[in-house]
């Protein structure tokens, strides 16, 4: 059985540490890079490594930006008393897409996860609790997947957020249980965001 080249197997190993890329994907993204041309494969890397340096995190709210804070916390149009908490940056995409939702945001960074070793030091829940103590927010809407680790880190925010007088809410049933929502279609995930219910 003929072999690849190392740097081959180095691009190959690489990409299939992406999520939703296995090792057979891999493989053929990266035959069809060193099929490109030379040109096509140099503006490549050379947007990789200007999106890893030029993006960074919002301050406020967690999403990613080249700008802090970013376009949707400076937006006026949004309503400032709404947050909607979700647990990455795609998700803000996910909802977004529905062009449903006005409010702002919040990343966690992640899910609560005792097994995996994350608790709540590892995630922006402080950061969340300030902003309710704050006194501008009237509602949380809580667009965590539905999961096991999504429903214990709803339970613990919620835990925290109330006393500060905030309304806290959940996306409505209709998501796919175990499902992640930056998978779900915009008229689903429209639908839940839209007849979310109090937690």
């Amino acid at each position: 059985m003929a072999s690849l080249p190392p740097s081959l197997e180095r691009l190959i190993g690489l990409l299939s540490r992406l999520p939703g890329i296995g090792r057979k994907s891999a493989t053929r993204i990266a035959l069809r890079l060193l099929d490109s041309s030379e040109a096509e494969s140099r503006e490549l890397a050379r947007s990789i490594v200007e999106a890893c340096e030029k993006t960074i995190r919002c301050s406020t709210c967690g999403g990613l930006t080249e700008e802090d804070p970013c376009g949707i916390c400076t937006d006026v149009r949004r309503d400032r008393g709404l947050i909607c908490v979700v647990e990455r940056s795609s998700d803000i995409l996910a909802l977004e897409r529905t062009g449903r939702y006005r409010g702002r945001y919040h990343v966690l960074g992640g899910l609560l996860s005792p097994l995996d070793g994350v608790g709540p030091e590892n995630l922006r829940i402080d950061t969340l609790v300030e902003r309710a103590r704050a006194g501008e927010l009237s509602e949380i809407i809580l667009a965590l997947n539905p999961t096991a680790e999504g429903e214990a880190t709803s339970l613990y925010i919620a835990k925290l957020v109330t006393p500060a007088g905030v309304r806290v809410t959940r996306l409505a049933s209709g998501l796919p249980v175990g499902g992640d929502l930056d998978l779900a279609d915009e008229l689903t995930l429209g639908t839940a965001l839209e007849e979310r219910r109090d937690l």
